[in-house]
């Protein structure tokens, strides 16, 4: 369609995970968020989108420049001008003009120079646009277009807004690039604010109030954290049991080596340090150190025996390396496997279990190599009687190996009466793992979480912002949150636009900042429930982050309901409210809700075309007068600041509130006598009807999609079988 051709088509490949939020504002209160916005698109946007990592960055709402013409109907009709008029008016002299060149080929004979011929092309100031002239009168005055609109350099659309702790803002929202390593790009977007703030206007500042990633970094640090309490306490247990520094030390070298080869590992197969990975290595560490201890007791017993550490080690060798390359190729065996599972599972456990397998394979090499090679030089032979702690230690371990002993005797000789107890103890394993819930992933506490808000079909934004303004107040009240960032116009986990709708991503304090069960992330969105129940006039939904990036807008549960037959709304609205209401009262759903709606109230225009063909007014010159005054006629374009903007016309607001706003503009009727100006109800009719908005398609149906939250203490698994029921 032309209007497709003239508007262009956008096609952008980005992750749909918002990764970070970085808020601009002033000090000064001439910079307002028009300006804020413009400075934003020409000076730090497209920094943005050229760091590596960034799939896309976008101002939200992206409140362009427009050069806005903003009609009085009634002066229009006075001089007989109509929208039509003043766009046809903008496009003759508001517009590029080749002009030629002189002494372009081919040319006389002698021609020395060649001067291309330049004139005023498309406009660029408010003053231009305003001594436009539009019409020439009988008396020979002139009609300009500044007597018949008021010309402003304003926003493209005011219809989407950025809301700091309940001030007005603008946000410039950053999504990660598919295989980007998000840890990095933030830091990039951080590095990279910094640098263009120092070329900021006075009073600007800015500040990231949301973003992801500080919850990858702080997993990470607990995951080095336990990583380096492991090693600790790996070695602690070697000692108590070896009993001599010099025999704890080959364990103890085999830890960093293995760790030191695994990594190597992993830099071989592309993997990064993630808290999959540093998981892996947590639980290889106990694993590593089983072969250099098979190794280490072996020798020692046989220097107890009388050989020497260098003919202990060859004999040991002999007895052991076989069960070594047993312990590892069995470990192998569970892990390998999973690396070749397919789909989220296998990508969610294939670093896992490789990283847990070179480990294994490396430390079997250690043991088979570095271990015995250690032992014939770091042991001594000769051991004295422990006395002491390890003494009541010793004694205390002796002891319950006997017990040991006489217990698998025991076992041993009542063999059948054994089987049938652990055959009862299985079966009883299999009950517990029946019973227990079960779930994909669980959620946790990411330092933040989301919050929607949608008001009946056709709410103004006006009424948004005050059902906003209360909901913001109650989450600044409540000390754990650190800011509220609101989104107005958009609802990004629906996927919606309106002025009904809006966003809020709650970012909260470190999690050291907020001890107590409490202020954990379940609590506070459980607490809000009871918050929003007292604001009947908006539907509120709070959702904890999702469990992996990525992995969907927020935490909780989506389904699409689908309508194959693709026929009747109002059929498909009540069998999806009926659906609704079943899963409410299901003790295992907290939350549940839908953007699908068939009463947007819609104002209907009926033109009469014979009454319209009767008095001489053309069928497009009526939608085009209603597409003039009541929405944002794109015009044509000029240029400023070495951009391109859109020239938009619109209606002063008091000749757009209301329905009866209608009998308020006129249209131009032709008749054989010249032309009259005549009201636009006189040929058009209006009617309130309701309608679903929008209307959204899964594999070509129509669909409801539908978002909800498990209650406390259900899993997902136990949601998904109460949806099913």
């Amino acid at each position: 369609p032309p209007e497709v051709v003239r508007q262009g088509i956008s096609v952008k490949k980005v992750s749909p995970d918002l990764l970070a939020v970085v808020a601009l504002s002033s000090s000064d209160p001439t910079q307002d968020t028009v300006f804020l916005s413009n400075y934003a698109i020409l000076r730090v946007i497209d920094n943005l989108k050229r760091l590596h990592g960034v799939g896309d960055a976008v101002v939200f709402g992206g409140q362009n420049y427009s050069m806005r013409l903003i009609l009085d109907p009634a002066r229009m009709a006075q001089l007989g001008l109509t929208p039509t008029d003043i766009a046809n008016v903008v496009r003759e002299q508001n517009r590029d003009f080749p002009a030629g060149t002189i002494g372009r080929e081919p040319a006389p004979k002698g021609t020395e120079l060649t001067i291309p011929v330049i004139t005023q092309g498309r406009l660029t100031d408010v003053k231009d646009f305003e001594d436009m002239i539009v019409k020439a009168l009988p008396n020979g005055s002139m009609v300009r277009l500044k007597d018949v609109a008021r010309i402003e350099l304003g926003a493209q659309s005011y219809s989407l807004e950025g809301r700091w702790n309940g001030k007005p803002n603008v946000f410039l929202l950053t999504f990660l690039s598919p295989g980007a390593n998000a840890l990095d790009t933030v830091k990039r977007v951080r590095k990279e604010m910094e640098e263009v703030a120092k070329s900021f206007p006075r009073g600007v500042s800015y500040d990231v109030p949301y973003d992801t990633t500080r919850f990858i970094e702080v997993s990470i640090q607990e995951v080095v954290k336990t990583l380096a309490e492991a090693m600790v306490l790996v070695i602690l247990v070697v000692y108590l049991f070896l009993q001599s520094w010099r025999a704890t030390l080959i364990p103890g070298i085999a830890v960093p080596v293995s760790l030191i080869g695994t990594f190597a590992g992993m830099q071989a197969l592309g993997f990064s340090i993630n808290t999959l990975t540093l998981f892996g290595m947590v639980l290889a560490i106990g694993m590593v150190v089983d072969d250099a201890i098979v190794v280490v007791e072996n020798v020692e017993r046989h220097m107890a025996e009388g050989l020497s550490p260098k003919d202990a080690a060859k004999k040991a060798m002999d007895e052991v390396t076989g069960p070594v390359i047993a312990i590892v190729l069995v470990l192998c065996a569970v892990f390998v496997p999973v690396g070749f599972l397919g789909g989220i599972t296998g990508e969610l456990y294939k670093q896992f279990a490789i990283t847990i397998a070179i480990s294994v394979i490396i430390s079997g090499l250690v043991a088979l190599t570095l271990s015995p090679a250690l032992c014939s030089l770091v042991l001594k032979p000769g051991h004295s009687q422990r006395e002491g702690f390890f003494g009541v230690f010793n004694r205390f371990f002796g002891w319950t190996q006997t017990r040991y002993s006489s217990m698998v005797g025991t076992i041993l000789n009542r063999a059948v009466l054994s089987l049938v107890f652990f055959g009862i103890i299985g079966l009883f394993a299999v009950g517990l793992f029946k019973a227990i819930p079960s779930s994909f992933l669980p959620e946790e506490d990411q330092g933040y979480f989301i919050t929607i808000v949608q008001l009946p079909d056709g709410a103004s934004k006006q009424r948004t912002d005050v059902v906003l303004t209360k909901i913001e107040n109650y989450f600044l009240s409540i000390p754990a949150i650190h800011s509220t960032d609101a989104l107005t116009g958009q609802n990004f986990v629906f996927g919606t636009r309106g002025p009904n709708a809006a966003t809020m991503f709650l970012p909260l304090r470190h999690w050291d900042e907020r001890p107590g069960r409490q202020n954990h992330v379940k609590s506070i969105i459980g607490a809000a429930y009871g918050e929003f129940a007292k604001i009947p006039e908006a539907l509120i939904l709070a959702f904890n982050a999702p469990s992996i990036r990525g992995l969907g807008a927020t935490g909780g549960f989506s389904l699409q309901l689908q309508d194959p037959s693709s026929g009747d709304f109002n059929k498909f609205s009540a069998v999806a409210q009926e659906f609704l209401a079943k899963a409410r009262q299901d003790p295992a759903i907290g939350a549940i809700g839908t953007s699908f709606r068939v009463s947007a109230p819609r104002l209907y225009a009926h033109v009469n075309r014979e009454r319209a063909k009767t008095l001489g007014v053309p069928i497009s010159e009526v939608f085009d007068t209603l597409q003039a005054y009541f929405g944002n006629l794109y015009v044509n374009d000029f240029l400023k600041f070495g951009r391109v903007y859109r020239v938009q016309t619109e209606a002063e607001a008091q000749y757009r509130s209301t329905p009866e706003d209608v009998a308020k503009i006129y249209v131009r009727a032709m008749d054989g006598q010249g032309s009259t100006m005549i009201p636009l109800d006189t040929v058009v009719t209006t009617e309130f009807t309701s309608g679903p908005d929008p209307v959204t398609h899964f594999n070509g149906y129509n669909t409801a999609l539908v978002l909800g939250a498990a209650a406390p203490g259900y899993s997902s698994g136990q949601v998904l079988e109460a949806l099913d029921r």
